[in-house]
């Protein structure tokens, strides 16, 4: 498998450049990339983004057609899924029949590349999003082609904001809260992906590039490091 999962926080030209690089790379043997903009509204308007922000490299990218979406999908020889709406994304997912195509496509060896809600719906389930909940999918199952949860736009302890030239503290609850939640109720790991970080999966093992903290139900979070080799247990080695 050739999977590659963002958590999203491109705002600089350093990860800007690192993104494009890693897009190159990942689809250098593709000519027909199917992106999926249905984490959003206006589905034309965010493919017509996307290919322009990634200049020529952008004519390999074309919008998924739902007419014809599983046909697409199965004859694509790379798939990108696109941000926004985890909710929004799963739901028409499985609205338009994608799943079983997707998940047939990434396990013969399509390069698959997922950011933010995209590397949610790359999971057994939807469950460790961040968004809000603005439309009901049937189901919170996902693709699963990676065996681990990811909860991208991850950050440690809890927010500091600027409002009118203050700085604030917000004490709502962290990411951490957030994921001991999900453990209450599932066994399954969870990926704390930094913005501007980004997961290799092969199947069998996984690399970080950029910060990350794995955490377990009952156990410690762990803290990952660029460059770091896990299974999918995430467990480091």
């Amino acid at each position: 498998m050739r999977v590659l999962l963002g958590s999203g926080g491109i705002g600089t030209e350093e990860r800007r450049l690192r993104y494009r690089d890693l897009i190159s790379n990942h689809f250098r043997d593709s000519e027909n990339v199917v992106f999926i903009p249905l984490a959003t509204h206006d589905h034309e308007r965010r493919t017509a983004r996307l290919k322009e922000s990634l200049g020529p490299m952008g004519a390999r990218f074309h919008g998924l057609d739902l007419d014809c979406g599983v046909e697409q999908i199965l004859a694509a020889d790379g798939v990108y899924m696109g941000g926004g709406n985890s909710f929004l994304l799963n739901m028409d997912l499985h609205k338009y029949g994608l799943i079983d195509a997707l998940r047939d496509v990434v396990k013969q060896g399509i390069p698959y590349l997922g950011v933010s809600a995209g590397s949610n719906v790359a999971c057994p389930t939807m469950m460790t999003t961040n968004d809000m909940p603005i439309v009901m999918p049937p189901s919170y199952e996902a693709l699963g082609i990676v065996p681990f949860q990811i909860n991208p736009h991850y950050y440690p302890g809890k927010i500091t904001f600027h409002s009118e030239g203050q700085r604030y503290d917000h004490f709502g609850e962290s990411r951490r809260q957030r994921i001991s939640e999900y453990h209450q109720h599932e066994a399954i790991p969870v990926l704390g992906l930094w913005e501007g970080s980004y997961v290799e999966w092969d199947g069998v093992r996984g690399r970080l590039i950029g910060r990350a903290r794995a955490f377990f139900q009952d156990l410690e979070p762990v803290n990952f490091d660029d460059g770091a080799i896990f299974d999918g247990t995430l467990t480091l080695g």
